[in-house]
């Protein structure tokens, strides 16, 4: 299907939306201060050997020594892979024997630094295309687990043919039906980033910056850019020329295609993007109908329900639910994408009765996700009649990229009502006034929950008040949220 990509760049932020349809369809927003160092590639300086946890710390030009176990050697890596017997010889090696403090070695990040640690490093490097992952210092091929075990041998045969003595590949699963022609060009791109990597190695002094991995913009050119890609416009000049240099090195058909948006209206303004953004935060989606879905994403799984709404569609009751769970299907498929959504997800559609429209909306589910680059699994109706249904995780959604839990609820969704809190305030004052003998209790909290106590609550504050004996005055903070107060004792 067409598609159009529009890339919003700024300094602090890069962000970019996939159109097909005139609709989005992905969002994806990267960082400048959160883009992180895995897979970056350094040219490192043993700093120090220690034999005693068979590991070194490599400078690598950071505030802190990346740490490189014995185990994350090409000579271990080798062994673990069954390569040649001289790989198995020198893994037997302790890393004292095998590097040494002031040499120069070629790393790359596994790990980002956390607190005090430093960087993970593993000495062997590994590329990742659009199709493939690169192992240059490796001759293993792999093909990944996710693909099925009948499909393997077939795809592990013709990238073997492919390769030739370029060095390790791993199939990744999305190209599992991907042809010849799209695999060389993949090989052929992840060579030449090799063979620039090698060049920097011997020109640069150690604690360089070999390879970092692609910025967003770049990524979309090699992952998301096709043949059915009309125009990719980005509205930096600079970015504009940094993205033709890269596609006419890596990827030349793809050069005519990218332009620079000059237009006076923010390019996101063109399909009200940012609209489309705090939509896609909400958990409330409409249908064209009147229907609307809610989407709740929780840490196990993501749970998302079909209501008619406002819909009431043809006379005959059970046409007007398959048609309302016929257009769900194609708004969920796009949803998944839009808000990146990922790992395991139920969808309860109103129930149906007949089979054939249950069968229906599971194929028009199918064909709407059969778009989606990343690869999902419907696996039907459950006994409950919940459709369940999984999507790889690729990166973090939306909501968690751009949100936070809220600072009032953390994360629950529902704050205690000015009553509740109201009670929670009488029992904590009866427990105070049990410990201690103040002149005075003072209540601080919410203007809501001071309201409730000079009001509908005044009869029992005053019944606590001569409970205790002790008067028991009131304080509102409008900047307090509604769950929190206090109780001061002068």
């Amino acid at each position: 299907m067409p598609q159009d990509i529009l890339i919003n760049w700024a300094p602090q932020e890069t962000r970019v939306a996939v159109i097909e349809q005139g609709a989005v369809q992905e969002l994806h927003v990267e960082r400048a201060l959160e883009r992180g160092l895995v897979g970056n590639v350094y040219l490192g300086k043993v700093a120090r050997v220690l034999p005693g946890m068979q590991s070194a710390f490599v400078d690598i030009g950071l505030e802190r020594a990346g740490f490189l176990h014995v185990g994350d050697l090409l000579s271990s890596i080798a062994s673990r892979h069954g390569e040649a017997e001289a790989g198995r010889a020198d893994a037997a090696l302790p890393i004292e024997k095998q590097v040494f403090e002031g040499q120069s070695i070629m790393v790359q990040v596994l790990k980002d630094p956390i607190g005090s640690k430093g960087a993970r490093l593993t000495a062997q490097v590994s590329i990742a295309g659009r199709l493939l992952v690169y192992l240059p210092q490796d001759k293993h091929i792999g093909v990944s687990q996710k693909i099925p075990a009948q499909q393997r041998e077939q795809l592990r045969q013709r990238l073997l043919a492919l390769a030739g003595e370029a060095g390790g590949f791993i199939l990744r699963t999305n190209a599992e039906d991907a042809s010849d022609e799209e695999l060389a060009e993949d090989i052929a791109y992840l060579c030449k980033t090799w063979a620039h990597i090698r060049e920097r190695a011997v020109r640069l002094p150690p604690a360089s910056l070999l390879h970092q991995d692609l910025s967003l913009a770049q990524r979309v050119l090699r992952d998301m850019a096709s043949q059915s890609t009309q125009f990719i416009r980005i509205d930096s000049r600079e970015q504009h020329q940094t993205l033709q240099t890269f596609a006419a090195q890596f990827m030349p058909a793809m050069v005519k295609k990218i332009a620079l948006y000059t237009g006076e209206r923010p390019i996101f303004d063109l399909h009200n993007i940012d609209e489309e953004i705090a939509r896609a935060l909400g958990r409330r989606v409409e249908l064209k109908s009147g229907a609307y879905l809610i989407i709740d994403q929780t840490e196990a799984l993501t749970t998302i329900d079909v209501n008619t709404g406002g819909f009431v569609g043809a006379r005959n009751f059970e046409e007007t639910i398959f048609k309302t769970n016929l257009e769900a299907a194609q708004v969920i498929a796009r949803q998944l994408r839009l808000r990146n959504l990922g790992g395991v997800m139920v969808v309860d559609f109103i129930d149906m009765a007949r089979a054939e429209h249950r069968e229906a909306v599971i194929e028009e589910l199918k064909k709407q996700l059969a778009r989606d680059r990343v690869k999902t699994t419907v696996n039907g109706f459950s006994q409950l009649g919940l459709l369940e249904m999984t999507r790889k995780r690729t990166r973090e959604s939306l909501a968690h990229q751009l949100c936070e839990p809220c600072p009032i609820c953390q994360g629950k969704g529902i704050v205690k009502t000015a009553r509740s809190v109201s009670y929670d305030i009488l029992r904590e004052i009866l427990r105070e006034a049990r410990q201690f003998n103040p002149r005075e209790f003072r209540i601080v909290a919410a203007p809501a929950v001071i309201e409730l106590f000079l009001d509908e609550e005044s009869q029992h504050l005053a019944g606590l008040s001569d409970f205790i004996g002790k008067p028991i005055s009131l304080q509102a903070e409008a900047a307090l949220p509604q769950e929190q107060y206090d109780v001061v004792l002068l």
